[in-house]
């Protein structure tokens, strides 16, 4: 039997919080779902928290995620949005640390580069990527990519994580590799 593991991603914010949940099998990471809490309406930052914590441990409580994946504040010239986001993190953390939950922290540039190969990706590119590696009909993302920047926190711990690379196989080149995982390769 293949060990299964879900990972909760999320890309934390007060106005727009993303989500992505990912099941891994084996070594293969597949897509289950992906989203956004919009705080837009809550003109009160503490209700926006309290909002935050509540719809993340519903994520928690509805997909039972054994890890959380989550994106680091980036430095902003404007320390209270700085504050405020790293106030989101929290929350969202607090969530996962009351269900027991590991965390793992992603500065955005890991998450970028793990998924594009360009640590300055746009989300654009980034959620282009994951609809090719995950099989995600473009059709199916909602508007806002704060979404598909959670889903790209799981992958990215998903990479770190996985062992596909030093597992038992050995290959003697790309070639081989490819020839022999035909259904993890895609053009």
């Amino acid at each position: 039997m293949e060990k299964k593991r879900i990972i909760l991603g999320i890309d934390p914010g007060t106005t727009i919080t993303g989500y992505g949940i990912l099941q891994v099998v084996g070594n293969k990471a597949n897509f289950v779902a992906l989203g956004v809490i919009n705080l837009k309406s809550i003109k009160n930052h503490y209700l926006t928290l309290k909002k935050i914590f509540e719809e993340i441990t519903f994520l928690i409580e509805k997909y039972l995620p054994d890890e959380l994946a989550i994106e680091a504040p980036f430095f902003e010239k404007n320390v209270q949005s700085m504050l405020k986001l790293g106030r989101a993190q929290g929350v969202a953390i607090t969530a996962a640390i009351t269900h027991d939950i590991p965390i793992a922290e992603y500065a955005p540039l890991k998450i970028k580069m793990a998924l594009t190969g360009q640590g300055r990706a746009s989300k654009e590119q980034v959620a282009a990527m994951l609809c090719k590696i995950l099989n995600i009909p473009a059709s199916e993302l909602p508007k806002e990519l704060d979404a598909t920047d959670g889903l790209a926190a799981a992958y990215c711990h998903y990479l770190q994580t996985n062992n596909s690379v030093n597992s038992e196989k050995k290959y003697k080149n790309w070639k081989d590799f490819a020839k022999k995982n035909a259904e993890r390769v895609k053009s």
